[in-house]
């Protein structure tokens, strides 16, 4: 690219090439033409559109999953106040995302100054939408000024990815298209601070723990793939010689299908949505080192309970127990101070110590079984164990009812299980799917509740413009079924009413499908829902969107024990309540 023409624009984008960025999503709108523009011309970045800005911050917030960092360019205020819940999901989750837009130019608030006129999509604070990104990025910038617009994306750009987290940058309209100089060499990134004292007295402290544990446990977390280093876990666990978990937004941190991580993995810690044995065991451990791991209530037992035998370390910062605390902590380097003591000083004296087979495996089921949440998962379990295809498949599940059910699988490799279990909006799993398709070339593969669907589903439309062989699933009982669960779960019980307001609209599917140009399958029955996994096969090209018909009345066996255990009712004790988890298995 000529240095005669070189812009602001140009200046992001050369960044974000360098960091590894081939794609920008985007809503076109007015004030951001001057950047489309640039984006339009700039060799070696797409522009992806997409329908929605929601569905286009999902789509990059997927996407930085597999390359490291995602982007997405949205008009300003009515743009970018739509992109929000993506960017804190983003942010809740530890996932670099630069979020692009523009304001009124210079020579608009001139006449804004003059004549008090409200600019279209603005609320009148014309800093609005920086302080509102304030709270879910580690930088929120406005480029007034060419001359300085460089730096301030540079060094908002270190801290997206040193924090790995979001930033939003809003330029001037007439900034983006301003001439800057074009930069030289590569963007530094810089090693997180750390506290060498810091540093000294917690390795200290987890050496003696672990030396002192007779029943010792590590949990993997997210921010172990998001810093990229799970080599050097992998390194740690050999050198340990002790069972790990994951949490459910890190599983798949590790191989399950294949070498240390499936010799010492013990099944996915999601709570009280764990596999039974998985959450016997953890309960039994006394003393979890925790890397890098987020927690939600879903681990409110484990902290009420286990906080005495909880070592937590983090991207800046640790604590063992609830009493001691410690700052300027670096994880990476931690993990690696711990391994190479351990190298010298053996901890021989811990047995590896696996569970059973997965119970999916072991579950009696027919090709003429009615299709319920347990035997559509007893039945991908099945084709994970069976098919390499199927393990190579990126499985993409949102807060639903199948998140729950999906985390209990075990066989799957490295990075390909995607979700939003931290933060959990609807609707996520399918505009993600957009990023994740075009950011890796294995077929996505989305797990939805109609509910998360229904607000996402013209992603589709994307999808199938775009010539991706992405398949959705739709589970589709016409409830929220994941919220009634936690409202009144005796409404799954023959005698229960579910709540209103957890009703959903009755959709036609194939219709649907049709208008998006995108094939059609339904599944009513174990038969059905194997033949989806061999027209996949066969058409490994062709984007899917699959209707899966579940009973309404269908309670997934992880929710009810998620919810049965938080909210302390049981299935059990409502009026003629008998546990319908597992009623529709031979139907």
């Amino acid at each position: 690219m000529s240095t005669a023409n070189f812009t602001v624009a140009d200046h992001l984008l050369w960044r974000l090439k360098q960091l590894g960025l081939d794609k920008v999503f985007q809503v076109p709108g007015d004030y951001v033409q001057e950047f489309m523009t640039a984006l339009d011309n700039f060799p070696g970045i797409d522009a992806v559109g997409d329908v929605t800005e929601l569905g286009a911050g999902y789509a990059a917030d997927g996407y930085a999953r597999y390359r490291g960092i995602g982007a997405v360019s949205v008009q300003y205020g009515v743009g970018t106040f739509s992109v929000l819940n993506a960017i804190a999901g983003a942010y809740v989750e530890r996932n670099p995302v630069v979020v692009i837009s523009a304001s009124p130019s210079a020579e608009n608030r001139v006449d804004i100054e003059e004549t008090g006129v409200l600019f279209h999509h603005s609320t009148g604070d014309y800093s609005a939408d920086k302080k509102v990104f304030e709270n879910v990025t580690v930088a929120s910038e406005i480029l007034s000024d060419p001359a300085s617009a460089p730096d301030i994306i540079d060094n908002a750009l270190r801290l997206a990815m040193s924090e790995k987290r979001p930033i939003y940058l809003e330029a001037w309209q007439n900034v983006w298209g301003a001439a800057c100089d074009k930069p030289d060499g590569h963007l530094v990134i810089p090693r997180p601070a750390s506290n060498p004292t810091m540093m000294a007295n917690l390795l200290d402290k987890v050496i003696n723990r672990l030396k002192e544990a007779e029943k010792p446990l590590v949990l993997l977390g997210i921010e172990i793939t998001r810093l990229g280093i799970q080599r050097e876990v992998e390194n740690l666990l050999c050198n340990l010689n002790i069972p790990y978990t994951t949490t459910t937004l890190a599983k798949s941190v590790l191989s399950e299908a294949q070498g240390l991580g499936k010799e010492l993995f013990v099944g996915t810690y999601a709570g009280e949505a764990s596999w039974p044995e998985t959450f016997d065991f953890v309960s039994k451990r006394d003393c979890i080192l925790a890397l890098g791991a987020i927690f939600t209530d879903d681990y409110l037992t484990m902290l009420k309970t286990q906080d005495n035998e909880l070592i937590r370390v983090n991207m800046g910062e640790a604590r063992i127990g609830n009493c001691e605390h410690f700052g300027g902590i670096d994880l990476a380097q931690f993990i690696d101070d711990l391994t190479v003591y351990i190298e010298h000083y053996p901890m021989q004296h811990h047995a590896l110590c696996s569970l059973p087979e997965n119970p999916y495996l072991k579950s009696p089921v027919r090709d003429c079984d009615t299709i319920s949440y347990e035997n559509f998962f007893c039945t991908y379990q099945k084709q994970l164990a069976q098919c390499q295809k199927v393990r190579d498949f990126n499985l993409i599940l949102g807060e639903s009812s199948s998140l729950y059910m999906a985390a209990r699988l075990t066989g799957i490799e490295e990075s390909r299980f995607i979700s939003d279990a931290a933060w959990g909006s609807l609707g996520h799993e399918t505009g993600c799917s957009l990023g994740t398709a075009l950011a890796d070339n294995r077929r996505s593969v989305v797990v939805a509740g109609d509910g998360g669907f229904m607000m996402m589903c013209q992603t589709l439309s994307t999808i199938s413009h775009n010539k991706l062989n992405t398949a959705v699933f739709v589970m589709s009982n016409q409830v929220y079924a994941i919220e009634q669960s936690f409202v009144d779960i005796c409404a799954f019980t023959p005698a229960g009413a579910f709540a209103p307001f957890d009703d959903l609209h009755h959709w036609d599917y194939k219709s649907l499908a049709s208008a998006y140009f995108v094939e059609y399958l339904h599944v009513d029955t174990v038969a059905d829902l194997n033949g989806v996994f061999a027209a996949l096969h066969e058409n490994p090209c062709k984007p899917y969107l699959i209707k899966v018909n579940i009973d309404k009345k269908d309670l997934a066996p992880a929710i009810q024990d998620l919810a049965e255990a938080i909210t302390g009712n049981k299935v059990d004790d409502c009026p003629c309540g008998n546990s319908t988890a597992q009623g529709n298995n031979n139907a």
